[in-house]
């Protein structure tokens, strides 16, 4: 008798990418004004705990689907450098903020994807050069949640790909990232990993309409927003 190939079994959750993504826009909007509106309201920081994890792992996702990616790598680089000059321009400061955590964990993805694909001596040192170089960033600039910041959407790849690939696994590997970041930095980052129950209610569909664009272009404008009312009420 023939053996019969095995279903691969989808993902039962009830919330889309998109979904996820607009969860995680609410939580950073209320973390930035928490920051720069209501100081001393420490709740609000707790639930922008939230918004970086989901991220993370839709940057995983969006590596794992991307037909392209040097555009995928190349549109997020471009959107934080412009963000960084307007930051710069604004407060003279040269904190590197999360679209270029994010932009520096792509590398590292695409650079595992093609060790998996192809095991060897040469792929494994343009791994190793990727993680050392993100290190080496690290060191010299201070960037949005550091050196583990950057590796969290490689956790979240680590498997895909493989025979283990799949939601639950990807969010605990996620999930082990989280703890390494948080034992680090301490205090409410801990919150962070209640982010976890919501990303293992993600069903692995985009969601029905395309709103990468508003995504892109939610960032910048929500810190605009908050930063031209913190300067109107003279915060």
């Amino acid at each position: 008798m023939p053996v019969q190939p095995q279903r691969q079994s989808k993902p039962a959750g009830f919330l889309s990418g998109n979904a996820l993504k607009l969860i995680a826009a609410a939580s950073m909007l209320v973390d930035h004004a928490g920051l720069l509106l209501f100081p001393q309201t420490v709740f609000l920081r707790i639930l922008g705990r939230l918004a970086f994890p989901i991220f993370a792992f839709m940057i995983a996702e969006g590596c794992k689907y991307t037909h392209s990616p040097w555009r995928y790598f190349r549109n997020l680089a471009l959107l934080a450098l412009l963000c960084q000059i307007v930051y710069y321009l604004v407060d003279r400061s040269l904190y590197l903020c999360v679209l270029v955590t994010f932009s520096l964990s792509l590398p590292v993805i695409f650079a595992l994807r093609r060790f998996r694909a192809a095991p060897g001596l040469r792929s494994g040192l343009v791994l190793a050069a990727a993680v050392g170089a993100v290190y080496a960033l690290n060191l010299c600039f201070d960037i949005d949640y550091g050196f583990w910041g950057c590796l969290l959407p490689v956790f979240a790849s680590l498997l895909q790909g493989t025979e283990y690939d799949g939601n639950r696994l990807n969010v605990g590997m996620l999930g082990l990232g989280l703890l390494c970041l948080s034992s680090i930095q301490g205090g409410i980052q801990y919150y962070s990993l209640l982010a976890l129950p919501l990303l293992l209610c993600y069903n692995g569909k985009r969601g029905k309409w395309k709103m990468k664009s508003f995504f892109y272009i939610f960032y910048p404008a929500h810190l605009v927003a908050l930063q031209l009312i913190a300067w109107l009420l003279g915060r």
